[in-house]
């Protein structure tokens, strides 16, 4: 996988005065469009076409300094139909336009070409299974939230403690199957990942009821195949870092894609230590064909 991602950075910079298609990485990697963009983001800290714009003005800021050419050939080469559009986007990169760029030689920023590799430490394992799961449904209470990589989301915590005790325990009784009761469940809304891109966050449970209370909130989720991690640790540091771990070791080292759907956290206190969690993270997949 790692080597299949590594040749979609190649075509990239082969293309980056064209279109690209996502559906040709997707094709290079042997995966679905849908995980190629979640695994780039995931590994990359950035979105697939953030990381396309910035290549191309990083090459564009060289060209704008070199002199060869105008500002409007420079453009349309980077896929602008006009200079204003070409400007604020050159802008918004480098701080600068790109005739005061010219002019004045301004320091620039560029965004490097991106590799992958597998770094293996050997001091961890990762606990996980697979499991199949017919339709079910996600009921709670539902807010919109900035994504936050470090430390307690404030965000998450006020939307928790505006549910009633009463709402709490209707949530909680509807709970009729595995991740047992209240978990956490997020949903993206695109393949940004970068901190204080939104998804929507259930305080909820996993259940077959269809009858549910009119001020709960319902995401209904198809059959399909989980991977469940597992692991006991500080939280929310130890559930963060298992998070990082199955995008950047788990999924290129598994013949397992990602696929749409929410990824459910299930967090206990761990026996004899109030220190420690126990978390489950249950992650919507698709086995691979190769």
């Amino acid at each position: 996988m790692l080597d299949r991602l590594n040749q979609a950075m190649e075509h990239i910079e082969e293309h980056l005065d064209q279109h690209i298609e996502v559906s040709a990485l997707a094709r290079i990697t042997v995966t679905s469009e849908y995980h190629f963009r979640r695994l780039f983001s995931s590994l990359a800290g950035m979105p697939l076409s953030a990381y396309i714009r910035r290549r191309r003005l990083t090459v564009a800021g060289a060209e704008v300094l070199a002199r060869e050419r105008t500002l409007l050939e420079i453009a349309i080469r980077c896929g602008y139909t006009s200079g204003e559009a070409f400007a604020r986007a050159f802008r918004a990169v480098h701080g600068v336009g790109p005739g005061e760029a010219r002019r004045t030689g301004s320091a620039l920023n560029s965004q490097p070409r991106l590799s992958f590799r597998l770094i293996v430490e050997g001091n961890s394992t990762m606990r996980y299974r697979i499991v199949e799961k017919e339709a079910f449904r996600i009921v709670g209470k539902k807010a919109r939230v900035p994504l936050i990589y470090h430390g307690v989301n404030p965000h998450i915590a006020e939307h928790i403690r505006s549910i009633s005790p009463q709402t709490m325990l209707r949530i909680a009784g509807l709970s009729d199957q595995d991740p047992q009761g209240v978990v956490s469940a997020t949903v993206r809304l695109s393949d940004a990942i970068e901190e204080g891109s939104e998804l929507d966050y259930y305080h909820a449970v996993v259940t077959h009821f269809r009858e549910v209370p009119d001020e709960l909130d319902v995401l209904d989720c198809p059959p399909g195949t989980w991977a469940v991690f597992e692991n006991t640790g500080p939280f929310p540091e130890a559930l963060q870092r298992m998070w990082g771990d199955v995008a950047a070791q788990w999924i290129p080292s598994n013949p397992y894609e990602y696929r749409p759907g929410p990824e459910i956290l299930r967090t206990r206190p761990a026996q004899g230590d109030p220190t420690q969690s126990d978390a489950e993270l249950w992650i919507p997949v698709t086995r691979t064909t190769v």
